[in-house]
């Protein structure tokens, strides 16, 4: 019998009790870093690539929003926040050890270890947080881009991307309705409110275009990944459709040139590394 690629027993895993990856399972950080010590998860070198593009996006976006613990506008704000930060987190730990089991390299290698150049976050997970209604304005981008891109990776004939995704948009569904509830109300409070929800649009979505470019990796991954680009157009109707309910305009400005792919970063990133890479590079190998 040809072995299912979206059960966990095709991945090396012949005991009686391997569990078939549905959307309602996902394999931890931990089971993909076994798997690929025993050499059964190795993807391809681009599938590490997109694994990698995808992991530096969650990841940079998880130090972003960690700022806000015991900074948020009310207390459930600071626990909200801090947990899609968690989220993001271990979308990125997922994410960051497959891509490593093609290079013999851990999540921490990857997180810790690189440099600058070296990370493919795309350019609006690093924008700094600036005030309440900016950071909720990137994540609204964020979650109306991630939701369908992660609902479409589930489809991966890649198993363990299927896998990951399948765990990580149920998470984002609630990111998606947090950030969507937040532009209404600041939309509907105070003028000043209203203006602040208007400037962290304007502010942030010159970075949109990044987010949906195709490029000659997403041309090679075929069915194991998520053509950037098929995912404007829903895209733009959801944001368009929540915008409106607001009484918000879509912002008309031009989009920045990116490059984040590419290992080409706006000057925040390196900001958020070294915050982020200190205490690693200060005692590499320690562990707590």
């Amino acid at each position: 019998m040809t072995p299912d690629p979206h059960d966990v027993g095709a991945l090396g895993d012949s005991s009686a009790s391997a569990t078939r990856i549905t959307p309602g399972f996902a394999l931890r950080p931990e089971d993909i870093a076994l798997a690929a010590e025993q050499g059964t998860a190795k993807p391809s070198e681009d599938v590490a690539e997109y694994a990698l593009r995808l992991g530096d996006d969650a990841l940079i976006l998880a130090q972003r929003l960690g700022h806000w613990i015991s900074r948020a506008p009310e207390l459930e704000e600071d626990v909200a926040l801090g947990n899609i930060a968690l989220d993001q987190l271990g979308h990125a730990r997922s994410f960051l050890t497959y891509a490593g089991a093609a290079w013999g390299k851990s999540e921490d290698d990857l997180a810790y270890f690189r440099r600058e150049g070296e990370f493919r976050s795309a350019h609006l997970f690093e924008q700094p947080n600036g005030d309440f209604a900016a950071t909720i304005a990137r994540q609204f981008i964020v979650a109306n881009y991630q939701f369908p891109l992660y609902r479409e990776l589930v489809k991966s004939s890649d198993p363990m991307l299927s896998a990951i995704a399948a765990k990580a948009v149920k998470e984002v569904d609630y990111h998606l309705d947090h950030s969507t509830q937040w532009v209404l109300r600041l939309a509907g409070g105070t003028d000043e409110s209203r203006r602040r929800m208007e400037a962290g649009l304007n502010l942030m979505w010159p970075f949109v275009g990044e987010l949906f470019e195709d490029d000659a990796l997403t041309a090679r991954i075929g069915d194991a990944g998520v053509v950037p680009s098929s995912l404007k157009e829903e895209f733009d109707r959801t944001t368009g459709a929540i915008l409106a309910e607001a009484e918000l305009d879509v912002p008309g400005h031009p989009m920045a040139t990116g490059g984040g792919r590419r290992g080409n970063h706006s000057e925040h990133l390196g900001l958020v590394l070294a915050e982020m890479q200190v205490l690693a590079r200060e005692f590499p190998g320690a562990s707590w």
